[in-house]
C-alpha cells in the first residue's frame, strides 16, 4: 500500500518564489543530514541565505559529508539543541532573518519561542499553518489548513484560518480560490458540530465579502470529485472544485496530509503563516524535496 513514488518539488512554487531570491533564513539546529541537505537544495536554487544556528562541528560535518561549501555563510554556534529556538527568534525579532526553518528540533520548542511576545512576532492574525500538496512537478496544488499547528479551532479561529490560506492562495497565483468548509457529512447536523461550523464560516465569509469562493459543510469526496457532488446533487463554485480544503481539527489535517505522502508519494510543503516571519515546521522525517518546497512556500508567504 505504501507508495515508492519519488517526491518531487513543484515547478510551480518554485517559480514564485524565484521571484523573491536570496532571502535571509534561520536554520534551527541544523546539523544533521537532512536539513543540510534541504538548504544546500535551497541555496543552489537562490531561494535563501542560511544563516546556521546549531553546534558548529556538527553543522560542518555534515557540511563536508555533502561537499556544500558553508564558509561564506554564518554560523551561530549553540550546542544546545532548545536553545537554538531562542536564537532564532531573536533573530527574526531584530529583522536579522526573515524566515525561520525548522531543522532537527521538535515543532513545539520552536514554537513556544516564536509565540513569546517579547520577541513580537505575532501580527493581528492568529498564526496558522498550510499545506502545499502536489504529486509531480507540473501539479495543481491542493492546499490543506491547518493539519499542524490549531488543534482544535473554534469558529473565530476557523475564520483567522481561512483568510490565512485566501492570502497564501492569492501569493501562488490563485486569485480566488474556492475552499472547502471540510466536515464529515456535507449536510448540516446538530450532532455534528464541524458542519455547523462549516454553515457559519460560509455565512460569515460572504458577509465579509471575502475574495473567494467558500462553502460548508462538504465531506471530502464532494469537495474534490465532480461526480460525487453530482450525485449527491450538490451544486454551488466549490463542490467537486476544491483548491482548499480547511479542516475541522488537527488530526482530521494530519491524517490527510500523511495519507497522501505515503499513499500517493505527495510532496507536503508546509509552513506556518499569519505571524511576521514564516516558520517551516516540516517533520525530521520529511524526504529533502519536502523540505525544498517548503522553504518556497515561506519564501512565497513573504510580504
Amino acid at each position: 500500500m505504501l507508495s515508492d513514488k519519488e517526491i518531487v518539488c513543484p515547478n510551480n512554487l518554485l517559480n514564485v518564489a524565484h521571484k523573491k531570491k536570496g532571502v535571509v533564513a534561520g536554520i534551527v539546529n541544523a546539523g544533521k543530514p537532512l536539513p543540510m541537505l534541504s538548504v544546500m537544495d535551497a541555496v543552489k536554487e537562490d531561494l535563501i541565505i542560511p544563516i546556521f544556528i546549531g553546534d558548529k562541528e556538527e553543522i560542518q560535518k555534515y557540511a563536508d559529508n555533502l561537499k556544500f561549501d558553508i564558509s561564506k555563510f554564518e554560523t551561530i554556534h549553540e550546542p544546545v539543541e532548545n536553545n537554538t529556538a531562542k536564537v532564532a527568534a531573536k533573530l527574526a525579532s531584530e529583522n536579522k532573518i526573515r524566515i525561520i526553518v525548522k531543522g532537527h528540533i521538535h515543532t513545539d520548542i520552536l514554537m513556544k519561542e516564536v509565540l513569546k511576545r517579547e520577541y513580537n512576532l505575532l501580527s493581528k492574525t492568529r498564526l496558522s499553518h498550510i499545506w502545499h500538496m502536489t504529486l509531480n512537478k507540473e501539479d495543481k496544488p491542493l492546499i490543506i489548513t491547518d493539519g499542524a499547528l490549531n488543534v482544535l479551532p473554534n469558529v473565530k479561529t476557523k475564520m483567522h484560518i481561512l483568510k490565512n490560506v485566501i492570502n497564501f492562495s492569492n501569493r501562488i497565483g490563485n486569485e480566488r480560490p474556492k475552499v472547502a468548509i471540510l466536515s464529515a457529512t456535507e449536510e448540516v447536523l446538530d450532532s455534528v458540530q464541524s458542519s455547523l461550523d462549516a454553515k457559519e464560516i460560509t455565512e460569515l465569509a460572504k458577509k465579509e465579502n471575502l475574495n473567494a469562493d467558500v462553502f460548508g459543510p462538504l465531506a471530502f469526496d464532494n469537495s474534490i470529485s465532480k461526480k460525487s457532488a453530482a450525485i449527491k446533487g450538490i451544486k454551488n463554485a466549490v463542490a467537486g472544485e476544491a483548491d482548499v480544503l480547511l479542516v475541522p481539527s488537527v488530526e482530521a489535517g494530519n491524517g490527510l496530509v500523511k495519507m497522501m505522502i505515503y499513499f500517493m508519494g505527495a510532496c507536503a510543503a508546509g509552513v506556518v503563516i499569519g505571524g511576521k516571519v514564516p516558520v517551516v515546521i516540516t517533520s525530521r522525517s520529511d524526504e529533502a524535496a519536502a523540505r525544498l518546497a517548503s522553504m518556497a512556500a515561506a519564501v512565497v508567504a513573504l510580504d
